[in-house]
């Protein structure tokens, strides 16, 4: 259930300093298929730049976060549970030139 707002980003750096997240199941499934290790999601999640918010995701607010592993482009998409404080990492990987401009922040337009 969401309040309708999106995902707060201080609230989700307060949640993931003290370890309140869990990883979704699909997304330790891709980490391991693309090579890509968890504190470099973590490190996206707390000083990378949010470039999209879902506000309607359900059953909570998410964001797509964009930042730098290992002189790689990231993007990692996080939820966050507002009334208990938790986040929820979903998914990461890294953009598609296809799908993404140069600048990796912007969605190509068909």
């Amino acid at each position: 259930m969401t309040s309708g707002k999106g995902l707060e980003r201080e609230r989700l750096k307060a949640a993931l300093a003290p370890g309140r997240f869990d990883w979704r199941r699909h997304v330790l499934e891709r980490l391991a298929e693309r090579g890509i290790d968890q504190a470099a999601v973590v490190g996206v999640l707390t000083s990378g730049e949010c470039i999209e918010d879902y506000p309607e995701d359900e059953p909570y607010p998410s964001a797509l976060f964009m930042g730098w592993a290992h002189g790689t482009p990231l993007h990692v998409v996080a939820a966050l549970d507002g009334q208990h404080d938790w986040a929820y990492i979903i998914t990461a990987y890294e953009p598609d030139p296809e799908h993404f401009e140069p600048d990796y922040r912007t969605r190509r337009t068909r």
